[in-house]
């Protein structure tokens, strides 16, 4: 079954994080298929907004987003883009699993720690 996945490339290094992000998920042969929409500097000069209503539209319809790094400008009156899209989705929580895997040469061994970071 195909999964959509909307798309922001993103500002800065963005756009090319994202292509090296979606060569590797493309040599996954994963059934993912991509719907590029835009937020940020880019989506500003071409809607007028940072974070357009249809880019959140389309993330709400298919619930999987993919977002490189997004710019806001210092000093104009924006707010954080990601604190938007954070309230907006209501992301309150961001959890990250760490796990040291057997065989791999890390610096520590028998590493298990949840870390849950409040986004808003």
């Amino acid at each position: 079954m195909t999964q959509k996945i909307i798309v922001i490339k993103g500002d800065g290094i963005g756009p090319e994080i994202m292509d090296a992000t979606l060569a590797v998920l493309n040599a996954l042969k994963l059934d993912f298929e991509y719907e590029f929409k835009e937020a940020g500097l880019a989506a500003l000069e071409s809607q007028g907004d940072l974070l357009p209503q249809n880019t959140l539209d389309a993330i709400s319809a298919t619930g999987v987003c993919l977002k490189g790094p997004l710019t806001t400008p210092v000093g104009k009156g924006f707010s954080s883009i990601n604190v938007a899209m954070r309230r907006y989705f209501k992301l309150f929580a961001n959890v990250r699993p760490v796990i040291t895997f057997p065989g791999t040469m890390a610096r520590y061994e028998n590493i298990d720690i949840l870390t849950v970071r409040e986004n808003t």
